[in-house]
């Protein structure tokens, strides 16, 4: 992410619900999938609207912190590895397991699950650019220079015109 995006996209919890959903319904050709490794905490919430939608039990997390200013990407910390089971199960490379999270930006985060799980199937609901190529599926591309308002960090509040800051 750049240190200071040019562009926002509010999500409303609405529009992040179809979102989900429709992502779900991307992936129900692309299985079928044994568990979902949610990648913590931006996978969260679209790993509970998917394991819905296509009647998955198995939920694991793996918690990466990346974000930690929410303003700039900083160092890389797994925080906590995916669960043995999940991982040894099918040969151990991913193979029938589905990895969640709502955004893919720079890659950074979905290359140390790629490199943990190979063969798993990727998907976001929101993808940039520079992550892009590490996805398998997504719902959405934004510009490498948006910064996407989720909205468990919004509250209500007056919203100043696009073109306000322009006039002189």
């Amino acid at each position: 992410m750049t240190p200071h995006p040019s562009k926002m996209f509010p999500v409303s919890w609405d529009q992040f619900h179809r979102d989900a959903r429709a992502l779900a319904w991307r992936l129900t050709d692309a299985g079928p999938f044994h568990a979902i490794i949610c990648i913590t905490r931006g996978g969260l919430v679209p790993a509970a609207v998917i394991a819905r939608e296509l009647e998955i039990r198995m939920i694991d997390t793996i918690c990466i912190a990346s974000y930690h200013d929410y303003k700039n990407q900083g160092e890389l910390k797994v925080l906590k590895d995916i669960s043995d089971s999940v991982k040894q199960s099918n040969g151990g490379k991913g193979k029938g397991v589905l990895v969640i999270d709502d955004l893919t930006d720079t890659g950074k985060t979905a290359r140390i699950v790629r490199d943990m799980l190979p063969e798993a199937h990727f998907a976001t609901v929101y993808a940039k650019p520079a992550g892009r190529p590490l996805v398998d599926t997504f719902v959405t591309e934004v510009s490498q220079d948006t910064w996407i308002l989720f909205p468990w960090d919004m509250g209500m509040s007056y919203q100043a015109p696009i073109n306000e800051g322009s006039k002189g």
